[in-house]
């Protein structure tokens, strides 16, 4: 039992009351044994104990009603594990909101998305609890928001759904770094999501820092999550996998590749009307559904003549998420593919060369130049899309302009030299080569995106059958995106500016490990690599939303109305910035309905003051009520039940 006035409670005690009165009444009266009286007392002998159990029925009922007032005076909750925020009230109360993609699920297409349905609940619920200070952090990324009341939380962005996954390690850190800087007293953190696991990010290391961060505050913490875990019923999403630009010796034409993927009991044959818009141009094609995922390839679409450069979008028919239901894409000329190579290692550089060369599309124009370190300065660098460097880090006038190159959204994967150096490159550093790497073996990599993602078809890259001979230590300030078991990092990325440094602890040599003899992880790291490299090249760029942090000076093109300019990084849609185009869609991760299973998400919290609840679907109302008027009408049921105890008993008639 949970109360809004806990401190009542100490009125408890004065149920004793009727006990005490009882007791004094038996102490006013002395016994005076009358022999004259005796016979009376054996006639009501028999009687005797009915009227005990009447007198302790009466007692009873009169504390029942003590009992009562105190209850309902004390504001009584309906619901345990909010009443535990209002038994102390936090001084300070800070809300974190996913506002991914999957939180736009609803029952029907009148109901409200988890993210709404769930904020109202919450609103409802905080109103009536009360708190000094109150605090927004939703999966966008912003700085925590002061909120004047709870109730302006609904008038504001962060009730809007947005195109970007959440990241809630980043949300939690930000809560933390907001309570050292402003030292609040007791502080309550409430958490509304879905779980699932790629916001979540489980395996990530964060989890221990938050961990420990949060238990080393003197003010007491509690974390309350309403969990919103429902699956979807009968829902579709749809993807670009591919959109490019060809010529014919008649027309123009674009080669336009999606994917449907399902949920529920979506996994049914059926034939799904895929709209296809270009630039107000509509069109729609019937793609058979079949199996949990069906992809059309290179479905072709004649453009006006002329045409190089545009913009589409393709929609299914609405289902129980919205949020999945359109994608985004910009298309233009394919750029070519263009490599340099810097390497220490003729055989090392050739293995580079055949990687980068061997293109999956035979219609874009892919070379790789191999330099060596004395002529970088000759280095194109605002024709490339890709280096690959192999030897000590860059320095110099040659480190600043490979930053330069990184900062215009080009793509660098580096190797070690079999010389170790000590020189660092973006906070990386490498370390001593350990000669017996034979036994060391991959046990995780990031499989969700990035360079060793799953394919589009979903299947696995084998990276677990990567055999290591050599490798080198690597540490840093880096992203990993491979691990060995002893949690050493095999491959670990670093953003810098707009493009991206990947750091791989061993080289394609034969020495070395299997990448160039088993071939595909390492053909396939370095062609993705490239991919992203060359879309900086161009005037049009597919991002993941969220993958830029300004939208400033951008203009949309398409996309939802009344969306904010400051919020255009996060919403899906068609931008222009400057003389590019840009398409910014949901992640890829978004279509993977896993959840954070149940041990697991208690395991991520360990010993920190943390209670979850979850959301029934279909619901909008408050997550608790008062129930005083139960205890109202229980004591008045008291009362009356005790003044009929209390009636004499009627004398027999004749």
């Amino acid at each position: 039992m949970s109360f809004l006035q806990p401190w009542m409670l100490a009125a408890l005690p004065l149920i004793a009351i009727p006990v005490i009165i009882h007791l004094i009444n038996q102490r006013r009266y002395q016994t005076t044994h009358w022999a004259a009286m005796m016979f009376l007392l054996a006639a009501t002998r028999m009687s005797r104990g009915y009227a005990r159990i009447r007198q302790w029925l009466i007692l009873l009922f009169r504390t029942l009603v003590i009992a009562g007032l105190v209850f309902a005076v004390s504001r009584p909750l309906s619901s345990g594990w909010l009443g535990l925020a209002a038994g102390s009230r936090g001084e300070t109360t800070l809300l974190l909101l996913d506002r991914s993609p999957s939180m736009q699920l609803r029952e029907t297409a009148s109901d409200q998305g988890k993210l709404q349905r769930g904020t109202g609940q919450l609103v409802d619920t905080l109103r009536m609890l009360g708190s000094s200070r109150w605090g927004v952090i939703d999966s966008t990324g912003a700085d925590p928001q002061e909120l004047e009341s709870i109730d302006s939380l609904l008038d504001s962005s962060s009730v809007t759904p947005a195109g970007n996954s959440a990241d809630l390690p980043s949300m939690l850190a930000a809560a933390r770094d907001y309570i050292r800087a402003n030292r609040p007293g007791h502080t309550d953190i409430w958490i509304v999501s879905d779980l699932q696991a790629a916001d979540w990010d489980p395996d990530s290391s964060r989890w221990q820092t938050l961990r420990d961060d949060f238990q080393s505050f003197p003010q007491g913490i509690r974390f309350h999550l309403l969990a919103m875990p429902e699956p979807a019923s009968n829902n579709l999403a749809i993807r670009v996998t591919d959109a490019k630009r060809v010529e014919t010796s008649e027309r123009s034409e674009l080669l336009l590749s999606l994917r449907l993927t399902g949920q529920g009991d979506s996994n049914q044959r059926q034939e799904v009307p895929v709209v296809v818009e270009i630039e107000g141009t509509r069109s729609v094609v019937p793609v058979e559904w079949v199996g949990s995922e069906t992809e059309l390839k290179d479905h072709r679409i004649a453009l006006p003549r002329g045409q190089q450069r545009g913009w589409g979008r393709v929609s299914i028919p609405a289902d129980a998420n919205p949020g999945d239901n359109t994608f985004y894409f910009v298309f233009d000329n394919l750029p070519p593919h263009k490599t340099a190579i810097v390497s220490e290692s003729t055989e090392t550089a050739e293995l580079l060369r055949l990687a980068a060369t061997a293109g999956p599309d035979s219609k874009r124009v892919a070379t790789a130049d191999v330099f060596a370190a004395t002529q970088i300065a000759t280095i194109p660098w605002e024709e490339i899309s890709l280096l690959l460097w192999q030897g000590g880090f860059p320095a110099g006038e040659a480190a600043d302009n490979v930053k330069s190159f990184l900062a215009r959204g080009g793509r660098a994967i580096f190797f070690p030299s079999p010389i170790t150096e000590n020189k660092d490159f973006l906070g990386v550093r490498w370390g001593s080569w350990i000669g017996d790497a034979e036994n060391d073996r991959i046990e995780t990599w990031r499989a969700d995106q990035d360079l060793l993602a799953n394919t589009a078809s979903g299947a696995a890259l084998p990276v677990g059958q990567l055999q290591l001979r050599q490798r080198i230590e690597m540490s840093g300030e880096f992203t990993a995106l491979a691990t060995l078991a002893d949690d050493q990092p095999l491959l670990g990325s670093v953003l810098h500016g707009d493009g991206a440094a990947y750091f791989l602890a061993t080289t394609p040599a034969g020495k070395h490990s299997s990448l160039a003899s088993d071939g595909v992880v390492f053909y396939v790291m370095v062609q993705r690599a490239l991919q992203a490299g060359s879309e900086a090249l161009g005037n049009t760029r597919q991002l993941d939303a969220r993958t830029v942090a300004s939208g400033e000076g951008w203009q949309q093109l398409a996309g939802a109305d009344g969306v904010l300019s400051s919020e255009y990084p996060f919403q899906p849609g068609v931008y222009a910035a400057g003389d590019r185009w840009l398409a910014v869609n949901r992640p890829l991760q978004e279509d993977d309905p896993a959840r954070v299973p149940d041990g697991r998400l208690e395991a991520l919290f360990g010993d920190l003051d943390f209670i979850r609840v979850d959301a029934e679907a279909g619901s909008s109302g408050g997550l608790v009520s008062e129930i005083w008027r139960l205890f109202v009408i229980a004591m008045i049921s008291a009362m009356i039940i005790e003044a009929g105890l209390s009636l004499p008993n009627r004398g027999r008639e004749g």
